[in-house]
């Protein structure tokens, strides 16, 4: 392969990347709602792209069973499953349990400091009314913990399962009650893991995310045609 072949194909790589998580970001927000149609053209046309990269976009977005890729039928955004949401929020609960549990006892000051500021700005997010910045924000809250663990490759495991529950949070956690509610999750595991308190970090973590069964039901009564199985 030339020295051209490898550009070529980095500009390719790029675009890829470029067009998936735009996608992946469209999904998850429910700007492209669970079940519409969607296609390669009207894709590549709206991104100014070549099919290429549009098509092995899907195909990621495919594994991670965020498009129904059917050969000769309309490509469409999956629904979301009542059992993936099941299976993922069990695997979360498990790595960000041991995650929390190896923070109370090797968390530095600066990975705690990281915490607290991202801490400051949700109060100011909530305060302001912004769900979708507080999601962000959500994201980088549990990035850090494990950061302060130092268990950074396991948030690779807790983001990809975070995919699927959020587009039904989405739904449900546009609301002051709601918000409110996950800034209070966080702020009672940041203590506790302030504290070097494993078991109080430990029952406050499942706590936190078992209001996320309740935001998950709630979600599926209220939409259902968004859901499936």
């Amino acid at each position: 392969m030339n020295s051209l072949d490898t550009l070529q194909d980095t500009k390719r790589l790029t675009t890829t990347e470029e067009v998936f998580r735009q996608l992946k970001a469209d999904i998850i927000s429910l700007r492209l709602k669970p079940g519409v149609k969607i296609s390669e053209v009207e894709v590549a046309k709206s991104c100014d792209v070549s099919r290429q990269p549009v098509r092995e976009a899907f195909m990621r977005l495919g594994e991670l069973d965020l498009l129904e890729i059917r050969p000769q039928r309309a490509t469409r955004v999956r629904k979301i499953s009542h059992q993936k949401l099941r299976d993922t929020r069990f695997i979360r609960a498990a790595v960000e349990v041991e995650v929390v549990r190896v923070a109370c006892q090797v968390a530095s000051p600066e990975s705690l400091n990281a915490i607290s500021a991202n801490l400051e700005q949700q109060q100011k997010v909530v305060a302001a009314g912004d769900a979708n910045q507080l999601k962000k924000l959500d994201y980088e809250f549990h990035r850090l913990i494990c950061v302060a663990a130092d268990r950074l490759p396991a948030f690779k495991v807790i983001a990809e399962n975070k995919t699927h529950t959020e587009r039904a949070c989405t739904l449900e956690l546009n609301d002051a009650v709601g918000m409110q509610e996950v800034l209070e999750g966080h702020t009672g595991i940041y203590k506790a893991i302030c504290d070097g308190d494993q078991e109080t970090a430990v029952a406050r973590t499942r706590v936190h995310l078992a209001h996320l069964d309740g935001t998950l039901a709630s979600a599926s009564q209220n939409n259902p045609d968004f859901f499936e199985d």
